[in-house]
């Protein structure tokens, strides 16, 4: 399912505009964002939890050259599923 798919289920079901739903999935998006940007992490109780965490640096290789490389550590966004999520889906 894509963005577009997700707009038009949520539109069907809710009764709203697809611009209104639009316009409501980019704003969460946009505050997810947000505050993954300012280090702090977004709980929704049994769907799960968007946060950050930080990557360790490391040595990688260039895969054409075989060279060895530094790759510095960094902050990657990431999603830990709630119970009832997770029992969903099972």
């Amino acid at each position: 399912m894509n963005k577009t798919d997700l707009i038009n289920n949520i539109a069907e079901k809710s009764g709203m505009t697809k611009k209104d739903v639009e316009s409501v999935l980019n704003n969460f998006l946009g505050e997810v964002t947000d505050a993954l940007s300012n280090g702090d992490k977004v709980q929704l109780i049994g769907f799960g939890t968007f946060e950050t965490r930080k990557r360790s640096g490391r040595t990688g290789r260039n895969p054409q050259t075989g060279v060895e490389i530094s790759i510095p550590e960094s902050k990657v966004p990431a999603f830990k599923a709630g119970n009832k999520l997770k029992e969903a889906v099972k």
